[in-house]
């Protein structure tokens, strides 16, 4: 079965596509690029391309995993809105993934573990994982400072993600240099056995956890003499 993965919930803009057998997943194609500023116009060239360099149509492909966040408004609604309208279009399921387990998930190693991922506003979304991978706390998004102070009450011993990296002072973890971006091997890896079953299509609901930067007025300006 040929899936296509999309985040868009960090700075990095990924489409990849992976083949889910009985026996695993196997990752095909794969285009990264990181501009926090493009999302919009990187995202579905990147999807034709993988496509290209699978030599595959989007007439072959089984399902749509795509990454649901946490993130920034603008940039997770790209990759949400490419991946509905690709699986309506095509008539195939779409299942959605915490993005931030495509970052803890793969770094688990026996030990808990500190995934991150840059919110800005000084903020960071967050969520812990154990030393088998499965998210005890989160996902969320705070100050440092507060995501310190939790880590340590969970025993975190150790943090992965972007902004992990950006704010490791405070954090006062180890911070390991990768994943530093949702991993679309881990986000279709954990999406494989709804793949398999062949479960109903699932709706792209965004992990936003805050409003977005930009909101309409919700009163008008008073008229001057």
């Amino acid at each position: 079965m040929l899936v296509l993965v999309v985040d868009s919930s960090t700075p990095a803009v990924t489409a990849a596509l992976a083949e889910v057998s009985a026996d695993g997943v196997v990752l095909r194609a794969y285009r990264r690029t990181v501009d926090a500023r493009a999302h919009g116009e990187l995202l579905a060239p990147q999807v034709d391309a993988v496509l290209a360099d699978a030599d595959a149509r989007a007439a072959d492909l089984t399902a749509v995993v795509a990454g649901l966040g946490p993130g920034p408004f603008t940039g997770l609604r790209v990759g949400l809105v490419t991946a509905a309208t690709m699986g309506q279009v095509l008539g195939i399921p779409t299942y959605g993934v915490c993005s931030l387990d495509g970052v803890g998930h793969p770094a688990a190693a026996g030990e808990p573990v500190l995934a991150a991922t840059d919110a800005r506003r000084k903020e960071i979304y967050w969520a812990v994982y154990d030393g088998a991978g499965q998210r005890i706390a989160g996902p969320d998004v705070d100050a440092p400072a507060v995501v310190a102070e939790r880590a340590r009450d969970l025993a975190v011993t150790v943090a992965v993600g972007d902004g992990a990296l950006r704010y490791a002072d405070v954090l006062g973890l180890p911070v390991r240099d990768e994943p530093r971006y949702p991993d679309p091997a881990a986000l279709v890896r954990l999406a494989a056995e709804r793949i398999r079953a062949g479960a109903p299509t699932e709706p792209l609901t965004p992990l936003y956890l805050r409003r977005p930067d930009a909101v309409a007025a919700t009163g008008r300006k008073p008229v001057l003499p």
